[in-house]
């Protein structure tokens, strides 16, 4: 950073160097514009890289690595009970971080794409103040704000801060408790209870709705269920916090269900209760901005914000907050500004919950298509009539397809098992290119895959899959 009180300009400016945000410097400076990225850490990859969706992923290989050590036995291969090194660990995914934000910084390098380091605050719809080492001023012909959103907190007054970790806090490894409790069970708290059942901690989630993982599903939710059953020490949900207390090194909780208080003692306190976008404290006040009650900024098709010169992109304009959505719209804004008829209009974004067994769907779920009236027909292929899925010792899956019963058209497409985030993209695909069920039914799949299983699910739409027979 230049010292002292210096301005420059820029023809595209962006704010925030994660999967969103880079991806539009390195489009725009692919499309001949001067790009000046500005972020307020020391290197390129945002909170997915450094202390997200990377980090997070590491560990929960090393937890598959441990499960599928257990799981040997009943093949006739016969492991030592894993010991883990936590130290190594934590090097280890810290290698693969190191690694992949290195690789980002080289290729901003080699796009000359200038890398600012700071904090950035809008002065007005043209310049933005940039505090770091120094203090610049950058005058932009066009801005992205790609600042990304951060964990949600409790109250102190429920839960006080010498009580918990985020999962930044958890993803450090600082140490692995005897007992765990982890607060909200969406797919963060859920993966990171995972990693941390897998490194020997007893495990307990809470969860103020009536269930875990809203919004999946039904369906592909129950065999996680089952496994976490087996891995977990308890699962509450219609839980209400009520307090919690530091007593010695541990935490003591109190919580009600259904009427009945309990009160435990936990070694460490995991809180995974959502995210908020970072749309506050940038200086949005000051340009034309429009954002609603919940601190989304409001974009349009391009992700052009209500002031003309200013676009935003990924977690900070709302869901689905995740690092492809964030990057896909990164591209479009870019290519918008570059003059380029651009616009945002994907069909189906792929989720994906890292668990195991694996979570992915895209569309719309069976229970969201009944709820808004669509006249539907569903598919469904269980693993435990898949080649590969036996071979592997992992039949507990399932394959789901949701067609319009009239046009036939792929609605929806859910699958629970094993490598589950590997077989979605195809079904992404034929969503976006507006395929029919009959259209997956008819392309040739390898055998034995588990990607077969949505060609069969496909089958069992409007007739039976060739090796399920429907009554």
């Amino acid at each position: 950073m230049v010292v002292g009180d210096l301005t420059e300009e820029a023809d595209v400016l962006v704010i925030g160097g994660g999967p969103g945000g880079y991806v539009a410097a390195f489009r725009a400076a692919d499309l001949g514009l001067q790009t000046t990225l500005v972020d307020d850490t020391a290197t390129l990859g945002g909170v997915c890289l450094r202390e997200g969706c990377i980090p997070s992923k590491a560990l929960l290989h090393v937890t598959h690595l441990v499960d599928s050590a257990v799981a040997a036995d009943q093949f006739g291969v016969h492991f030592d009970r894993p010991r883990i090194d936590v130290d190594k660990l934590r090097a280890w995914k810290q290698s693969v971080v190191d690694r992949l934000s290195g690789g980002i910084n080289a290729l901003a390098k080699k796009r000359e794409v200038r890398v600012v380091r700071g904090r950035a605050q809008f002065e007005d719809s043209r310049t933005v103040r940039v505090e770091g080492e120094g203090v610049l001023r950058l005058k932009f012909k066009n801005a992205i704000i790609a600042t990304g959103s951060r964990p949600k907190t409790l109250p102190t007054s429920l839960l006080p801060e010498d009580c918990r970790m985020d999962s930044t806090g958890a993803l450090n490894l600082e140490r692995v408790p005897k007992t765990l409790l982890v607060v909200g069970g969406g797919y963060i708290g859920l993966e990171l209870g995972q990693v941390y059942a897998a490194l020997g901690s007893e495990v307990t989630v809470i969860e103020v709705l009536d269930r875990i993982l809203t919004g999946c599903d039904d369906d592909l939710a129950r065999p996680l269920l089952a496994r976490f059953k087996q891995q977990f020490r308890a699962i509450h949900t219609g839980v209400t916090l009520e307090a919690a207390r530091k007593v010695g090194d541990e935490t003591e909780v109190t919580f009600t269900q259904s009427g009945q208080r309990q009160t435990l003692r936990f070694g460490r306190v995991l809180v995974s209760v959502g995210r908020q976008p970072n749309s506050d404290k940038i200086g949005l006040e000051k340009t034309k901005v429009a954002v609603d009650e919940r601190g989304f900024i409001q974009v349009d098709e391009t992700r052009r914000t209500a002031d003309k010169r200013i676009y935003a992109i990924g977690d900070v304009v709302g869901n689905p907050m995740l690092a492809h959505k964030a990057s896909r719209e990164g591209f479009v804004a870019a290519e918008a500004i570059a003059g380029r008829p651009s616009v945002y209009d994907v069909r189906a974004i792929p989720a994906v919950v890292y668990t195991s067994p694996e979570i992915a769907w895209c569309g719309l779920t069976e229970g969201e298509a009944r709820q808004a009236g669509v006249e539907i027909k569903v598919g469904k292929f269980m693993w435990g009539a898949s080649g590969r899925a036996i071979a592997m010792g992992r039949p507990e899956g399932l394959t789901k397809v949701i067609a319009d019963a009239k046009t036939r058209r792929v609605l929806g497409v859910g699958v629970v098992g094993e490598h589950a985030g590997d077989v979605i993209p195809e079904a992404v695909l034929a969503m976006e290119m507006g395929a029919t069920a009959e259209d997956l039914a008819l392309t040739v799949h390898p055998h034995p895959s588990l990607s077969e299983t949505l060609m069969e699910a496909a089958e069992s739409v409007f007739g039976s899959a060739t090796h399920l027979l429907r009554k």
